[in-house]
């Protein structure tokens, strides 16, 4: 990409093909998606946090203690390529990397692809033989019954504790009226109707007794052929601006569900459908066998998946219910790490052109698998719970608001056409749900630890994209790390995405100026917006561009960023198509490290959970290996951001 001369408004106002960019300079063709590596030695000696001490559990925290000083330099190429496309060329320092157990990383994870297939062609053949066909029915219709159950009444059914200021499901009434009982469960209800000692005995002797109780969801009983899984359940509802008829046709269109919860969903397919009306876009009495798996922004929480049944129905002329209920029950062969009871959402419309939606989420889960720093918000239910499904479909809402909305200037003084607006925003969306594919633990992520003495918790995956216009074609690396921060979540999330706050984690960053050239709201939050982030060189010269996205709600917040080509960048902002511009999104997902619920909703008395991912272009490296130059250069990128963040928040300088 070349460098430019001019100010931030020149290329704002520049139509496409315009040539006042002055080129003054070319940059190396390594100009990469994430940063510009020029020389790491220098970058990692500026960074604030360099080879001081730290505070903060991390998965990589072995990595961090461990590292030696950084000398190492990064030499790039000469040729001229575009922003979205440098590679990781690594030199060596005198002085070592951690010590390298391989002369490289050889990836021989198995492809997925070919076992979900037979998996899912049996589930397809066995749900439409009659008998399995008529069960499936079955367990669809009564399901749909207790899932308008589950989101309509109140006690005993559901509890509020005042502790977690959240409705919590008393799993022993649950048992009793849905028959879910087990012998030893009889007797603690005999025990709870006679006032004895109401305790959940341990009905699993294996798992463990050191999670602390009050994150520790129930423990149903065994079933023939399954461990023993916890039970998560969680109700929320909302109000949105979309009309019941379309909200049921999005959840039933495969495309749209997941697309608009791409956050939630990695993987998706319909198998079979089972019953229909017979008319396009009227769902009521429809039957569809799916298969699916749900995901967090992290390698390290692993992914649930499911077979299931989808029952759609009418309830009266103003509501509707969409129910999913696993088939663990009917076929042996599915996972049974994880069982989807009832659950799902009712939809009212509402006089003012609103609808209201009721979410219940019900699931079975073995969670022994989940990282210790995770553990608190994933076994609470935070994690996937129906505040999460709530949430995302009401920012969708507010994103269409935003893509409807007139523009006028911004804070900054700067016009946005509307043109421009809508091309920027699908592009800011795209590199979300890129983003969202990319940080998951779903099994089309192939991730593998690197292959470092002490950087287990540092995951790398490679992948090929020469069939995607959106991407730079050939083989990228992703990689990433999760690490737990003292910061409260909105305060970490303020410094990510502040242009001012970026060289201070931002290696190659350091002593440039940030700032944000112009934006648009996405959303009634004014920290909910699209970006176009200016690196300078000097006054004069604009040494990077990135598009970025700032996002935040109850569940989470992201600061994702992908640099884009200046014509590029100058082609979108004045409404040119955005489906072929390349980006490879890199950045931030943030949790809190504990079941907010439990704090009123705030989240400023609580730590973070901080994920830090890159996604990178490398000539060096193939879809089966990664060479060693490549592995150093990883080790250090990552390892000297999550210094740089930690050292802001051990010496307060959010």
């Amino acid at each position: 990409m070349p460098r430019i001369r001019g100010t931030s408004s020149d290329f704002l106002n520049t139509e496409e093909g315009d040539d006042d960019l002055e080129v003054f300079d070319q940059c190396p063709n390594n100009y990469q998606e994430h940063h510009h590596f020029d020389n790491l030695d220098e970058a990692s000696s500026a960074t604030p946090g360099n080879n001081k001490e730290v505070q903060g559990q991390s998965l990589l925290d072995p990595c961090i203690d461990q590292q030696p000083q950084v000398t190492d330099n990064i030499s790039l190429n000469d040729n001229n390529e575009d922003v979205a496309s440098h590679s990781l060329t690594y030199s060596q320092s005198p002085i070592p990397p951690p010590i390298i157990i391989v002369d490289g990383l050889r990836l021989f994870s198995p492809r997925q692809g070919n076992t979900h297939r037979a998996s899912d062609l049996l589930i397809a053949v066995s749900a439409n033989a009659k008998v399995n066909r008529n069960k499936i029915i079955e367990v669809a219709v009564d399901s749909m019954e207790e899932l308008t159950r589950m989101a309509l009444v109140g006690e005993p059914l559901w509890k509020f504790d005042k502790k977690r200021n959240a409705e919590v499901l008393n799993d022993i009434e649950y048992m009793r009226e849905y028959g879910h009982i087990h012998a030893t469960l009889m007797e603690i209800m005999r025990m709870v109707e006679v006032g004895e000692p109401q305790s959940l005995p341990n009905l699993d002797s294996s798992s463990e007794s050191s999670i602390e109780s009050e994150y520790k969801p129930t423990l149903l009983p065994k079933e023939a052929g399954q461990e023993s899984l916890y039970s998560e359940a969680s109700r929320d509802s909302a109000y949105f601006k979309m009309s019941a008829s379309s909200f049921v046709e999005l959840l039933m269109d495969l495309k749209q569900w997941s697309s608009l919860f791409s956050n939630i969903v990695s993987r998706a397919m319909v198998l079979g459908v089972l019953s229909s009306s017979g008319f396009q876009r009227n769902y009521d009495g429809t039957i569809q066998v799916m298969t699916a798996e749900f995901h967090a922004s992290t390698p390290f929480i692993p992914h649930r998946e499911s077979y299931f049944a989808r029952y759609c129905k009418q309830l009266n002329h103003e509501m509707w219910g969409v129910v999913d209920v696993s088939l663990e029950n009917l076929f042996p062969y599915p996972s049974t790490v994880f069982r989807r009871r009832p659950s799902g959402c009712l939809i009212k419309d509402m006089p003012n052109g609103c609808s209201k939606v009721i979410w219940v989420e019900h699931v079975q889960v073995d969670s022994n698998l989940v990282p210790y720093i995770f553990k608190p918000v994933v076994t609470s239910g935070f994690v996937f719970g129906a505040r999460r499904w709530i949430d995302t479909v009401v920012r969708q809402c507010e994103r269409f608001e935003a893509l409807i909305t007139p523009s006028t200037p911004n804070a900054n003084g700067v016009f946005i056409p509307q043109p421009g607006r809508t091309s920027l925003l699908k592009l800011s969306e795209r590199m979300m749900r890129s983003f969202f594919a990319d940080v998951g633990g779903g099994t089309l992520n192939n991730w593998t630890s690197l292959p470092l003495s002490c950087a287990e918790g540092i995951k790398v995956m490679a992948k090929n994209s020469m069939d995607d216009p959106g991407k730079p074609p050939g083989t990228t690396l992703v990689f990433a790390t999760s690490l737990g921060l003292s910061a409260p979540p909105k305060k970490l999330f303020n410094f990510l995405r502040q242009g001012d706050s970026r060289p201070k984690w931002d290696i190659l960053s350091h002593g440039l100026s940030v700032n944000e050239v112009a934006y648009i709201h996405n959303g009634r939050d004014p920290l909910n917006r699209v970006s176009i982030m200016q690196v300078n060189a000097s006054q004069n010269r604009v040494h990077m561009l990135y598009l970025q996205e700032s996002r935040t709600d109850n569940t989470g917040s992201y600061v994702v960023y992908a640099p884009v080509e200046v014509s590029a960048m100058s082609m979108v902002f004045n409404g040119g198509n955005p489906d072929y511009v390349h980006i490879l999104p890199s950045g931030f997902a943030i949790l809190p490290d504990t079941d907010i619920n439990q704090m009123n909703g705030e989240t400023a008395g609580c730590g973070s959970l901080l994920t830090v991912a890159f996604h990178v272009v490398d000539r060096a490296s193939t879809l089966d290996f990664i060479p060693l130059s490549s592995v150093n250069t990883i080790y250090h990128v990552i390892t000297d951001t999550a210094m740089s963040i930690k050292a802001a928040v051990m010496s307060n300088n959010l």
